[in-house]
């Protein structure tokens, strides 16, 4: 099945003190502006809340794409909805009750994922396949940006693919962390079609050219894959 390869730009990675101009360096090269938004308990980090994406939202032409790093994040869903959110992702470890969740997400109409932390099995979320947009595999342990990938988390990344393949679901699976120039031939070899990254566009001095080279590189690469039979 094609996918459409997708880039989504981590504001985590970018400069606070001037963020609406750090998004709009990237706003026409990238397809999705991504969100985390940390509790400080979920994870060891406190981030972005709901008045830092409202004044996002009318300033960026770009779908806004919520990952929920919080507990008890069923609070939290009619609030960003009501800011106009694209997609919103929470993970599977901080709910009981994530098939309610995503009724919830998918009511309101928005896009739902759900995301897993790096020692998360897959098994836990393939029956929310048929009812998911996107699946966000962590490949960094969440809170912080700028670290390396997790090499040991890849084969996951195939996993998903191949059962969502399976079942006849051609969904996005996304990748969170350590993403760039060499990370992401990686992970878009395994199955993924959705590279979430901040560091590595946002500490570029031209950003539209890395991101603009890097797209053309990974769809070289998958037409040559395709084309000799290596398809997943």
């Amino acid at each position: 099945m094609s996918r459409k390869l997708k880039i989504a730009a981590s504001i985590l990675g970018a400069d606070f003190s001037c963020l609406l101009e750090e998004v709009k360096k990237v706003e026409k090269s990238v397809d999705l502006l991504h969100v985390d938004v940390m509790d400080g308990h979920f994870v060891p980090n406190i981030s972005f809340g709901l008045e830092v994406v409202k004044s996002l939202k009318d300033k960026v032409n770009l779908p806004l794409d919520i990952h929920l790093m919080v507990e008890q994040p069923e609070r939290w869903i009619d609030p960003f909805a009501k800011i106009g959110c694209e997609y919103i992702t929470f993970h599977i470890e901080a709910t009981v009750h994530s098939n309610r969740l995503v009724n919830l997400i998918r009511k309101k109409g928005i896009k739902a994922g759900v995301a897993l932390n790096p020692a998360t099995p897959e098994n836990l979320i393939l029956y929310l396949l048929p009812k998911i947009d996107m699946v966000l595999v962590m490949t960094v342990n969440p809170g912080f940006g700028g670290q390396e990938l997790l090499p040991e988390v890849l084969p996951k990344i195939r996993s998903i693919r191949k059962n969502a393949e399976k079942m006849g679901f051609n969904i996005d699976i996304a990748v969170d962390g350590g993403i760039n120039n060499l990370t992401a031939e990686k992970v878009v070899r395994e199955g993924a079609n959705v590279l979430i990254m901040g560091s590595y566009i946002f500490n570029s001095s031209v950003p539209e050219k890395v991101l603009f080279d890097l797209k053309n590189k990974l769809i070289t690469e998958d037409v040559r894959r395709v084309e000799g039979g290596c398809e997943h």
